[in-house]
């Protein structure tokens, strides 16, 4: 049993808007049939990319964020088969398999509160069992010649990502994080804080990069941490380079690939890192999103970019009148990474 949801023609069939004139994602997008050996079916296929979805905030719970990130894989989904189908990027280069069945944890989640003691550690459980699919998935997709395009989800998910991508590549692998916050907050039980810890600890994280952290947000015990294992750990802040301009953008960019792109790496993207985007932390200031893209675009140029991660986003947190702006600006990214693969 893989645990997954398979995303089905009939789905692609109920979120495309076909349109006279126009050739939609929705219309070439590759899925599983049912009834078929999944990890033989995307072997065979020949879509490069491998999108799927985990529909939960339950690490956001157990870390005392706000829940809401479980509602960004039905956001984003509806707007990427919604992409045009043209001569940038072709609806055949990826395949939907669905998403992590988390129905029952999160049906459980929703009743615990993670300021008790018991309540939170079960939290914490909760999210153990997902890391176990997460990662089963990612390690068997990246095994069948594909590359992973994961939607989030709290970023507790990295952990399952570095742990199959690193199963996969057979040794560790390294991680960039575009993100405000650190997310390598002590091993006190796994929330959405600590998912590069654990990886980091248990050795499948080797070197990780955080780009543009929010020095206002960063804990001195994180930074000490940090400071203490400085020949795998780096990092810029935001300040750094949009404030103080002690630093520039494209030579940071630079600097960060050549601590991280000479083994396989992953690419993670927490979209609370961006102004005004519905997330579970939510920012007023930060990099812009067209730096955002200019970021995804350049690390999946690299040849050693393993997987994308898009996570933290909200779109139940947002205005109910632009609640689809998330998962819009989740199919720019994607397809940014995408084209950029594909351009090798």
């Amino acid at each position: 049993m893989e645990n997954i949801i398979l995303f089905t023609v009939s789905d692609l069939t109920k979120y495309t808007s076909q349109r006279s004139g126009e050739v939609k994602f929705g219309e070439r997008i590759h899925t599983v049939p049912s009834g078929a050996d999944i990890w033989e079916h995307i072997r065979a296929d020949e879509a490069e990319f491998v999108l799927f979805g985990i529909p939960e905030d339950i690490g956001v719970r157990a870390n005392h964020g706000r829940p809401g990130t479980a509602s960004a894989w039905e956001s984003a989904v509806r707007s990427i088969v919604n992409l045009q189908h043209n001569k940038y990027l072709k609806g055949n280069k990826i395949l939907i398999l669905g998403k992590v069945d988390v129905d029952q944890a999160m049906q459980e989640a929703a009743g615990l509160d993670a300021s008790a003691k018991e309540d939170r550690k079960r939290l914490s459980e909760l999210v153990e069992s997902i890391d176990k699919i997460v990662s089963h998935i990612v390690c068997k997709i990246i095994l069948a010649g594909k590359i992973p395009i994961i939607i989030g989800g709290g970023h507790n998910n990295a952990y399952g990502n570095i742990k199959g991508a690193a199963l996969a590549k057979g040794k560790p692998v390294n991680a960039i994080n575009f993100d405000a916050h650190t997310d390598f907050r002590m091993l006190e039980g796994r929330h959405s804080g600590n998912g590069f810890t654990y990886a980091f600890e248990e050795g499948f994280l080797k070197n990780y990069f955080i780009f543009g952290m929010h020095e206002n947000y960063t804990p001195k015990t994180v930074l000490e941490t940090i400071k203490a294992n400085s020949d795998r750990v780096k990092f810029n802040t935001y300040e750094q380079i949009a404030i103080r301009e002690e630093k520039s953008f494209t030579t940071e960019i630079l600097h960060a690939l050549n601590f991280i792109g000479d083994t396989p790496f992953g690419v993670e993207i927490d979209l609370d890192s961006l102004p005004d985007v519905a997330s579970s932390a939510m920012t007023p200031t930060g990099f812009s999103v067209e730096k955002a893209r200019k970021f995804v675009h350049f690390m999946g140029e690299q040849e050693n970019a393993a997987y994308l991660h898009l996570c933290e986003g909200a779109p139940d947190l947002g205005s109910d009148k632009n609640s689809h702006l998330t998962g819009k600006l989740i199919a720019y990214l994607v397809s940014d990474f995408m084209k950029a693969k594909s351009e090798q």
